[in-house]
């Protein structure tokens, strides 16, 4: 590979009691790639999104971020929480908090940031995400894809080297979804790394470096876009293709 590997997972396993949800997945993600990993419910890909910032623990195998292994608990392991920024399903913002304190509060206490500093630099993330102007609104005054918008500036403000996204657009009503995907293209022209799961199939080929389709725990293919939507090699992937595709 030629890019520098910024993420890497090394015969990864993980079970949920006798399920095993992951089997010896090996991944690497380089500097700058956009991975969007799609499959079928219940294959593994939130799992295997999570377990790469320890939301997740595994039961064997090894977790690198930019050459060192996973940190399991403590200040270091917040520390690389801060260097990959996740972005949820659900926003998980603080409903008590004004949006610009939800992007400036990570500043504050994890970068010890300096609060007009912080300010600042979440004002010019709320402007390149599109919701400046609902800066001293409560999220739950805000659309679902504004509220989404706000938890990536949210992310962005810890200035991390890579960014989860677990099924961003899933909790959205149609009409949202596109300018949350935006943004989020928008990211992946910048250069950010991501590592993106999702069902938005559009995304995955306008956006992606390289598609990782998952099936039962495994990794089946690990190509790029061009390759896996017109012509996939395994049987899995032709069948979730043709059940998705057809809609």
């Amino acid at each position: 590979m030629a890019v520098d590997p910024l993420i890497e997972l090394r015969d990864v396993n993980k079970y949920f009691g006798e399920l095993h949800v992951l089997q010896d997945i090996d991944l690497t993600v380089g500097k700058g790639e956009v991975v969007v990993v799609i499959g079928p419910s219940g294959s593994g890909k939130s799992t295997l999104c999570r377990a790469i910032n320890r939301l997740e623990p595994i039961q064997s195998g090894t977790i690198l971020l930019d050459g060192r292994a996973l940190p399991t608990e403590g200040r270091e392991l917040a520390r690389l929480r801060a260097d990959v920024g996740m972005v949820f399903q659900s926003f998980n913002l603080f409903a008590h908090k004004t949006v610009l304190q939800n992007v400036t509060l990570g500043q504050i206490k994890v970068r010890k940031a300096d609060k007009a500093k912080a300010e600042e630099k979440a004002r010019a993330l709320l402007d390149r995400v599109g919701v400046a102007d609902q800066a001293d609104k409560y999220p739950a005054q805000l659309s679902g894809g504004q509220q989404q918008r706000v938890a990536i500036a949210r992310a962005l403000a810890m200035e991390p080297k890579a960014l989860l996204f677990d099924e961003p657009t899933s909790a959205l009503d149609p009409e949202m979804i596109n300018e949350v995907l935006e943004v989020m293209r928008q990211l992946a022209r910048d250069g950010m790394t991501m590592v993106v799961v999702t069902h938005e199939m559009g995304f995955a080929r306008s956006a992606a470096n390289r598609v990782v389709f998952m099936a039962d725990g495994r990794i089946v293919e690990d190509r790029s876009p061009e390759e896996f939507f017109t012509d996939p090699r395994s049987d899995r992937a032709k069948d979730f293709l043709s059940k998705i595709l057809k809609h």
